[in-house]
């Protein structure tokens, strides 16, 4: 089965190509880095020519509202259009859980209209809405950070390491289209403000972390339900502790 990555340089779609191409797929990785551009449409119609499934796992390269609006909706429009003249039968997205409950943040309103793009398309689809990566919690850290003070919200999230993240995604792609949205989460809930102490300490790093209710998340206040998944979520199964242990001290 020919499978195109749309992202597939980056974090998740690195890891998704290696898997797919071990199972014995043909697996092409699209970014701009192999010529593949969806904001331009350079290279997209040959990328996904003899396609079945398309996975999108590309991220804007800012977060900026406008810009990372911009980006999702341009991009699905032109990767849509693209799968619909080259009769792509599953197209298989990333997107965030919490999209569609935290209007205040620009990029999850931006995730919610690439979300609905996909469904108004008419083209099969599945959308794997995951939990925050363990690899993102340093930038949660480093976006909350205000001198030697980190204020944080104490709400729970479930982060995942990426790999989980990928598995899912691999297992996905085998299956039927399911034409709704299914949530992928760690295993444990874990309070956002206790997670980046946890990384400052697995780094060595001394700065101080506040828990605060009222600090904000990437532009909106959360709450314990804010970043948590529904009832019955796939589950990761690496620990965040157990992937702490693998950091560098001082990285």
């Amino acid at each position: 089965m020919k499978i195109v990555i749309i992202g597939g340089s980056g974090l998740i779609g690195s890891n998704l190509a290696g898997r797919l191409a071990r199972d014995g797929h043909t697996v092409v990785p699209a970014s701009p880095n192999t010529g593949v551009n969806t904001i331009t449409g350079e290279g997209l119609a040959a990328a996904l020519a003899g396609a079945e499934v398309v996975v999108d796992v590309a991220n804007s390269p800012s977060f900026e509202d406008r810009a990372v609006l911009e980006f999702f909706q341009t991009s699905g429009r032109n990767l849509l259009a693209a799968e619909s003249v080259a009769g792509v039968r599953h197209h298989l997205a990333l997107s965030v859980v919490g999209t569609d409950r935290l209007p205040d943040s620009g990029y999850l309103r931006a995730k919610l209209a690439q979300e609905r793009l996909i469904v108004a398309s008419g083209i099969p689809y599945t959308i794997l809405r995951a939990t925050q990566f363990f690899e993102f919690v340093d930038a949660i850290v480093a976006s909350a950070a205000e001198g030697d003070v980190i204020r944080l919200s104490p709400a729970l999230f479930r982060p995942i390491a990426a790999d989980d993240v990928a598995a899912a995604l691999a297992d996905l792609v085998t299956r039927s289209p399911l034409n709704g949205i299914v949530e992928v989460a760690g295993p444990d809930a874990i309070p956002l403000d206790k997670a980046g102490r946890m990384v400052l300490a697995a780094k060595a790093d001394r700065r101080r972390v506040i828990a605060d209710v009222h600090a904000r998340y990437f532009g909106t206040v959360l709450d314990d339900r804010s970043l948590t998944p529904g009832d019955n979520p796939r589950r990761g199964t690496t620990r965040f502790e157990t992937w702490l242990d693998r950091v560098p001290v001082g990285s």
